[in-house]
């Protein structure tokens, strides 16, 4: 299931894939689910049959090398490479806009999930403020103090659980994860960061 290859592209493509250098299948479909950002992983049952067309149609030829099929463009192979250069382009743009969707999409969900941490952050160091007022000497400080504390790191855990969680989902599905999306996520950590130690240092006083 592709957004990318028509009828008949992925055929072209695994050519391509070929004249760039031999391949064994695995190669082949790890090559092809880089090269969508992890928006179409082919099975074996897609790749085998059509390299076995291609061999077929004198475009390709294999060698066993101990336990992996090796498999290799020809003449014929190469020639038709060459005479669809037009049509191999077209593919090629599918895929560039198919992987800034899936930058697009990551860098999104990174986006979500900072602006509700600084929420949360921020309810936080309110609630700091406005429970910062001297208590009576009947009410434990530390006690207090401790609580604040054991929320934070609840909070901090929960939220380091679900951004590990989605990024390594992201890179199992085959993913890519955008530069930019993770220098914002780090960005907008340190600025939490620094609006906590103010609060901190600088409490309400009513």
């Amino acid at each position: 299931m592709s957004p990318v290859f028509q009828h008949g592209d992925l055929r072209l493509y695994l050519l391509l894939l070929l004249d760039e250098t031999p391949r064994h299948g695995y190669d082949l479909i790890q090559a092809l689910t880089d090269r969508t950002g992890g928006t179409y992983t082919p099975s074996a049952g897609t790749i085998y049959p059509r390299l076995a067309k291609l061999e077929e149609e004198g475009l390709v030829t294999k060698t066993v090398d101990g336990r992996k099929t090796i498999y290799e463009i020809t003449g014929a192979g190469r020639a038709e490479v060459n005479a669809r250069r037009d049509d191999i382009d077209k593919i090629e743009s599918g895929l560039a806009d198919s992987v800034r969707l899936i930058a697009d999409g990551v860098r999104s969900s990174v986006q979500d999930a900072m602006r509700s941490l600084n929420a949360d952050l921020a309810a936080a160091a309110q609630s700091m403020r406005a429970t910062a007022q001297p208590a009576p000497p009947r009410v434990d400080a530390r006690a207090e103090a401790r609580e604040q504390l054991h929320r934070a790191d609840a909070t901090l855990t929960n939220f380091r659980s679900r951004v590990r969680t989605d990024l390594r989902t992201q890179v199992a599905r085959g993913g890519k994860i955008d530069t930019e999306a993770i220098t914002a996520f780090i960005d907008a950590m340190d600025e939490a960061a620094r609006a906590l130690t103010a609060a901190l240092q600088n409490p309400r006083r009513d």
